[in-house]
């Protein structure tokens, strides 16, 4: 099942047209607001579409304290509209109650790992379900980090009992900054944890010392990414599928021909004999 992220071009599309999508996933915040416009279109979608709620604004990795208004936001959100997932960051964004426009890296020690898996706990407890982490693309790391970050998500998941949101892209962007390889971070966590799968373009920044790759959402996935997700439907079978564009959003036709380049790879998968398609 491959679905897309619904953004606020496309919104009057889907709603008049009911393109022929697996799913759809939400940034859950921009429809907090129960009276909305943008909620009463996500109600209205809901009966078409299976939703998919990803936030941005929990910040778990935060030494800040989990806000209340936020949970209960999210809580009423989510009891309106049903999700088959609700999914939030590896990452922290505030201080104080400051945000920050980013997702930004926790550095991995055990301490943090103790308070990220409380904050998750706490979560999962309030919403009364399970939530998906997803990891994150990353340009610096901590020099005191103790812990190899796909380590550090499989201790979460395996202490919390959440589940897995892999970003094959953020993989692939963050081993090319940090020199490690897209396999063994893959390797290292359970499958059968892994409930969603992203796909998406990045962007290569040039200095005078070198490049680094930035996960902009703003390109097409590229062939590496979809290299793979072939090699992760060859082995682990079909996992639901998004395709997120989140700046210099296409048109609608372009976004759903990425969704349509997923359904296919998963589909002559299934034809060679690798995975079967429920």
């Amino acid at each position: 099942m491959v679905g897309v992220g619904l953004r606020s071009p496309h919104i009057s599309q889907f709603v008049e047209q009911k393109p022929d999508i697996g799913w759809l996933e939400v940034h859950s915040e921009n429809y907090f607001n129960p009276a909305s416009t943008a909620r009463q279109q996500l109600r209205h979608l809901a009966g078409h579409y299976p939703i998919s709620c990803h936030g941005i604004g929990l910040s778990l990795g935060s030494a800040d304290p989990l806000s209340r208004e936020h949970l209960v936001q999210l809580k009423q959100l989510v009891d309106d509209i049903e999700p088959f997932a609700v999914s939030d960051h590896l990452s922290w964004s505030s201080v104080d109650g400051q945000f920050f426009n980013d997702l930004l890296p926790l550095p991995y020690t055990e301490d943090a790992l103790a308070h990220f898996c409380h904050k998750v706990d706490q979560v999962q407890d309030f919403l009364g379900r399970q939530m998906l982490i997803e990891n994150p693309s990353s340009y610096l790391s901590f020099a005191h980090s103790e812990i190899p970050e796909w380590e550090f998500l499989r201790e979460v998941q395996q202490r919390t009992g959440c589940g897995l949101l892999l970003d094959l892209n953020n993989i692939y962007v963050s081993a090319f900054n940090h020199g490690f390889d897209c396999n063994n971070y893959i390797a290292a966590l359970d499958p059968s944890t892994v409930k969603e799968i992203h796909l998406a373009g990045f962007t290569v920044k040039q200095f005078d010392d070198g490049e680094i790759w930035i996960d902009t959402h703003s390109k097409p996935v590229s062939e590496p990414v979809w290299q793979l997700y072939r090699q992760w439907l060859q082995l682990h079978g079909n996992t639901p599928t998004l395709i997120e564009w989140d700046l210099d959003i296409p048109e609608l036709p372009v976004l759903l021909a990425e969704a349509d380049k997923a359904t296919t790879i998963m589909m002559q998968e299934a034809k060679d004999g690798q995975i079967s398609i429920p």
